[in-house]
């Protein structure tokens, strides 16, 4: 039987009062649930690997146990989307590859200089501690690496985990949020890279570099999680405003609305506008802009087919 304080003492800081407080909800609900516990604790002793990912990332305990992920998650659903995605990444991905990420690695996929002040834009995959509460794995542009710039947490698992229409029980990706910059000069340096982008905008920009790695994963539905589906709409408080409304911005990238209002389903493939669509003083922009989403697409199918057990053949 799993021991819960000793489990509880890698996740917390326990010389953190609120860490602390949390250490102790997190035994009581343990032992409010020890069945369940020890059921996720025999599914991470099955292989090698899955031992070696729960020592270097706990926090798949304590993410069975709070209301993570999504608004009104419930355990079981947790449970299963826990396993679904280490399935996913074990079955599929390199075991050093998976010890790497959730080790604490990030994973460079792609970069590009912004400027030699602000240094080299990198796409990256990547698992904090801090991500915990909305996925299992994070797409990341980072500048350097002491600043991120837009992140997007996901998980992969059953396109059926909520019961949606038409679904066919295949993987899927699901993304629990995507968070922008929190510095002073934030706007500054978001105008820069979106003007070295030829005006991208980054959040489409972390986007799209989703839809790529989605794609190179092999998979064929991306669902995101809406305004009423974000996971800190389970607490009381009011104060977590979101400074992107996911539902307004997945609507403008061409996604629909599921059955379950706490998620839209996206396309897997940006459309692109055609050329006769585009003013003519504004082609040439459009033009580079369109090479540089192709090297990113090049470069993401590149990297994961270093990592992939099995490479899926990606369709144009």
């Amino acid at each position: 039987m799993i021991n819960f304080i000793g489990l509880g003492k890698k996740i917390y800081d326990l010389n953190n009062p609120r860490e602390a407080h949390r250490f102790a909800v997190f035994v009581a609900r343990c032992c409010l649930h020890p069945q369940r516990i020890n059921r996720l604790e025999e599914f991470f002793s099955q292989s090698e690997i899955l031992k070696d990912i729960s020592k270097k990332f706990p926090f798949v305990y304590e993410q069975v146990t709070r209301a993570f992920f999504y608004h009104k998650s419930k355990f079981d659903e947790r449970m299963n989307l826990i396993k679904s995605h280490m399935n996913f990444f074990t079955q599929n991905m390199s075991e050093n590859f998976l010890r790497r990420l959730y080790g604490g690695e990030r994973i460079e996929l792609w970069k590009m200089l912004i400027d030699e002040n602000l240094g080299e834009m990198r796409l990256l995959i990547c698992i904090e501690p801090g991500q915990r509460k909305e996925g299992l794995a994070s797409v990341m542009l980072r500048l350097n690496d002491d600043f991120p710039i837009y992140q997007i947490m996901f998980w992969i698992a059953p396109d059926n985990l909520l019961n949606f229409e038409n679904s066919t029980g295949n993987p899927a990706m699901w993304i629990g949020a995507m968070q922008g910059p929190n510095v002073d000069d934030a706007k500054e340096i978001i105008k820069l890279i979106t003007k070295k982008t030829h005006a991208y905008r980054t959040k489409n920009l972390i986007l799209y570099a989703t839809q790529a790695v989605a794609r190179s994963l092999g998979l064929k539905k991306i669902f995101a999680v809406t305004n009423y589906g974000y996971y800190a709409n389970n607490h009381v408080r009011k104060d977590r405003k979101l400074k992107t409304s996911f539902s307004d911005f997945w609507n403008e990238c061409g996604g629909t609305p599921t059955n379950d209002k706490r998620f839209f389903e996206l396309p897997i493939v940006e459309q692109r506008k055609n050329f006769e669509e585009i003013p003519a003083h504004k082609r040439a922009v459009y033009r580079r802009r369109f090479t540089l989403l192709d090297e990113i697409d090049s470069a993401v199918e590149t990297e994961i087919e270093k990592i992939f057990l099995n490479p899926p053949k990606i369709q144009a």
